[in-house]
Parts: C-alpha cells; sequence; structure tokens
C-alpha cells in the first residue's frame, strides 16, 4: 500500500457508516468490535491502516513504552483509591446519542468550559438525574466498591 492509498483510506473512514466500520474493524482485527461510538472507531482503524503501510512502532520503542506503563501503572496502584484519577485524563461518554467530555483536574472535574467539583456532579449535569459520576463514565460497574 503506498502512501496516497493510505491517505485515501484513512480520509475516506469518517464518511462511512458504523456498520461498514464495524465490517472493517473484523477484517483487521478477527474480533468484535467494542461497543464504543463511531469516533473511536475511526480513529482506531486509521491508525492500524497507517500501521500496515508505514510500519508500527520500533521494537525499542515498543519496550520503552511498556516499561514505562508499567511503572505508571505502580505509581498508581499505590495511591489511596480516591486519588487513582489522573489530571489531564478525558473520560467520554456517548449519552443519548451525544459524546460527552470530562476532563480531570487537579481540584475537580472540567466539563464544556466548567469546573464541578465531582464526577458525580458532571453526571448529573449531563443526565438531569442522580447518577455516581464513576459508574456514569464507566470507571466502575454499579454496585462495585472501589
Amino acid at each position: 500500500m503506498n502512501k496516497i492509498n493510505t491517505i485515501k483510506q484513512v480520509a475516506a473512514l469518517p464518511g462511512m457508516s458504523v456498520g461498514e466500520l464495524k465490517t472493517m474493524w473484523r477484517n483487521f482485527n478477527e474480533t468484535e468490535p467494542p461497543p464504543f461510538n463511531k469516533a473511536f472507531l475511526v480513529k482506531r482503524l486509521a491508525y492500524q491502516i497507517q500501521e500496515l503501510s508505514l510500519g508500527g512502532l520500533e521494537k525499542e520503542t515498543e519496550k520503552r513504552l511498556k516499561r514505562l506503563a508499567k511503572e505508571e501503572e505502580v505509581k498508581i496502584d499505590k495511591r489511596p483509591a480516591g486519588e487513582k484519577l489522573l489530571s489531564g485524563t478525558r473520560l467520554v461518554r456517548e449519552w443519548k446519542g451525544v459524546e460527552h467530555c470530562c476532563t480531570i483536574l487537579a481540584d475537580g472535574f472540567e466539563y464544556q468550559g466548567r469546573r464541578f467539583k465531582s464526577l458525580s456532579a458532571v453526571a448529573n449535569h449531563i443526565t438531569g438525574t442522580k447518577w455516581n459520576g464513576k459508574v456514569f463514565f464507566g470507571l466502575k460497574k454499579q454496585g462495585v466498591r472501589l
């Protein structure tokens, strides 16, 4: 696959239906696609097309990333449960056909330019009803304590 074909394939992804994207996912991965939104499928498939065409990461880079991830995992595991959300992390959730992005701050949460003290407050603002914020954004299953 040459670079022009790669660019054309990647550029065509946003115009494809979710069904077409899921079919492409199955062809690339030989697994069922995850239950995420269209934007996720487009981004992930774009990466895979480019990776197949241009090559993946060098082995040394993969080793370094794995080592860094393991080091970060150790740091996170040593934190108290309430501090495991890292500042700068973006949480994404689709609700009633709309994608909602919330950014974790050092002292709260940001959603659509507004600050909130808790993730539950963000979820309540989005839905108009009481929600556990971690459940709403998929950070924990309902009824499971962290």
